[in-house]
């Protein structure tokens, strides 16, 4: 437990005086007693209920950067072949990875989003929340050579997809600010008989007209996020996603990340796919075969990216 009371001391419990102040070694012993029983296997939000509720004592539930990142699929394009999976930072909100490809259920795919970003940054959180999907299988890995309370099977929280509220909130965001224009596009399109999004075929054609159009721009919302300023909330601080995540000092906190070794990162690697392929190689060998004999290049604005797809639906299907 001496990990558990250097954490609790770090989050700035303080022992009970005639204020009423509460001692990190009150919460320690009331989670071990929690941790011998069936709050070994509940989440956070319950357990921090469980300590206001039977233990008479409330704890902050504000933390830090990296303690808990929330990661799901998004499915509103996925009719028209476009699978986007995003991750968020409990603490700042700052979107640690944001990418379409042509699933969100593979597990190898999923995993490759979490390496490459537990690479870039040199760690992973504390606690990983997900839903119980089978495409989460293969990211619960990392924390096997740590020690502290939550490493291993407890870093990682599963829940139901509507109760994830970080990344479900988060959504609405990009539903507003991209993903609507996109399904109102590609509805019009079907309606119109272009698409038929029954056909693997039309499906294929739009994803490698359309896939880098709408990683552009799911790149850009990210970043726009990233650095405008949010309001407070009951749980979280007001500021900047980005230097709430890089400069938590100025807030009084600290990162939570655990550092992951780079050879760590590479033995996980055969449980993932680094790039996602928008399309089947044989199908990006003919376009590109169409697009050289035309002299056509690769789209930059989805008024392109129409002709482009009419061209080779038109050509490759003779």
């Amino acid at each position: 437990m001496d990990q558990l009371r250097k954490r609790l001391k770090r989050m700035g419990l303080r022992r009970r005086d005639k204020n009423g102040q509460i001692s990190f070694e009150e919460v320690e012993a009331a989670i071990k007693k929690e941790r011998e029983v069936s709050g070994n296997c509940i989440g956070y939000r319950l357990l921090h209920k469980k300590l206001k509720e039977k233990h008479s004592l409330r704890v902050g539930r504000t933390v830090g950067p990296d303690y808990i990142w929330h990661c799901d699929g998004y499915d509103k394009l996925k009719p028209y072949g476009f699978a986007i999976h995003g991750c968020i930072d409990g603490y700042s909100r700052r979107i640690l990875w944001l990418h379409v490809s042509p699933s969100n259920n593979d597990p190898y795919i999923i995993a490759g989003y979490y390496l490459n970003c537990v690479e870039k940054l040199a760690g992973c959180p504390t606690i990983l929340r997900t839903d119980r999907g089978t495409e989460n299988t293969n990211i619960a890995f990392l924390r096997d050579q740590h020690d502290d309370p939550f490493a291993k099977e407890k870093s990682f929280m599963y829940g139901r997809s509507t109760s994830n509220q970080h990344i479900e909130a988060w959504w609405g965001q990009l539903r507003k600010n991209a993903a609507q224009w996109w399904m109102d596009y590609f509805k019009a399109l079907r309606e119109s008989g272009e698409l038929d999004d029954s056909s693997e075929y039309h499906i294929d054609c739009l994803r490698y007209c359309f896939m880098d159009l709408i990683q552009a721009e799911l790149d850009y919302v990210a970043h726009e996020w990233n650095i405008h300023r949010i309001r407070p909330s009951n749980y979280n601080p007001g500021g900047i996603p980005d230097k709430l995540y890089f400069l938590p000092e100025d807030e009084g906190t600290r990162s939570y990340r655990h550092t992951v070794s780079s050879d760590d990162v590479e033995s996980a690697r055969e449980w993932s796919v680094t790039k996602p392929c928008s399309v089947p190689k044989e199908f990006t060998d003919l376009a590109e075969h169409v697009m050289s004999e035309d002299n056509i290049s690769k789209p930059t604005n989805a008024d392109e990216a129409i002709v482009l797809y009419k061209h080779l639906k038109s050509v490759l299907s003779c």
